[in-house]
């Protein structure tokens, strides 16, 4: 018997990084998966390597949102799980150099996208009798770092999202919880590394040791399949107690 048998999970942005390795943890313990997300190619190699359901949606778009949920409700139905990953990092600016269309999408996806999802699953785990809601923060939704502001304050966001909603459906047996990594090793951390490096002069090492594995009690990386163990566990009835919790996966960063 799997953690998830018999439960169907839907995860936004699951064809790359922390997504797929999600996608790919919830196969293995039961569930029926769906990977949702706007690079379709992507999602159907995470489909065909895992077994999941692929389907292309843009979580910051509401039409998008409602005809993703309509092809859950004609498919496997649910879900009974939903992984509010969809995000994207943001600008690495100062605020004084901000593009300010950058800071309106790194909104629109890490929060609208997070809420939306929300609107169209919360009826669907009521109608189901509960269900399981893990949306995706960051370390830096508790504290910010310079040239993140658009990041630190959209996951600012999804940290009031979860608290809020949490009181809103626990009446209903739907638990909301947030994780929160830190710098996790992959494509989108590399893209920020690089942003720095331009920005600070410094190379690849030093930007990475200066302001992530050096100030890591473990001194590494986090690791894709480690956000998703964390996952797991709150998809799961073992935290069947546990709601409104945010949860750090951070290897110790100060």
């Amino acid at each position: 018997m799997g953690k998830l048998d018999g439960r169907i999970a839907l995860v936004t942005g699951g064809g790359t990084g922390i997504g797929a390795a999600i996608a790919r943890k919830f196969r293995a313990a039961g569930a029926t998966v769906l990977v949702a997300g706007r690079k379709e190619a992507a999602l159907r190699q995470v489909a065909s390597e895992t077994g999941a359901h692929a389907i292309v949606a843009d979580v910051s778009d509401e039409a998008s949102v409602a005809a993703l949920f309509d092809a859950i409700d004609r498919g496997p139905g649910g879900p009974d799980i939903l992984v509010n990953n969809a995000g994207v990092t943001g600008p690495v600016a100062h605020a004084a150099d901000m593009d300010m269309a950058a800071w309106d999408e790194t909104f629109a996806i890490n929060v609208r996208g997070t809420l939306l999802c929300i609107k169209y699953a919360v009826p669907r785990m009521k109608r189901r009798g509960g269900g399981s809601i893990v949306n995706l923060s960051s370390l830096m939704g508790l504290r910010g770092t310079p040239m993140r502001s658009a990041y630190a304050a959209s996951k600012y966001a999804v940290l009031g999202i979860t608290d809020a909603v949490s009181q809103e459906v626990g009446m209903d047996n739907i638990r909301v919880n947030a994780l929160c990594p830190g710098a996790v090793n992959g494509e989108l951390m590399q893209r920020v590394i690089a942003a720095r490096m331009k920005a600070e002069g410094l190379s690849h090492d030093e930007v990475k040791r200066k302001h992530y594995t050096d100030k890591a009690s473990l001194r590494r990386w986090v690791e894709a399949e480690e956000v998703a163990d964390a996952a797991l566990f709150l998809a799961s009835p073992e935290s069947a107690a546990i709601t409104g919790e945010r949860l750090r996966i951070d290897a110790g960063r100060n």
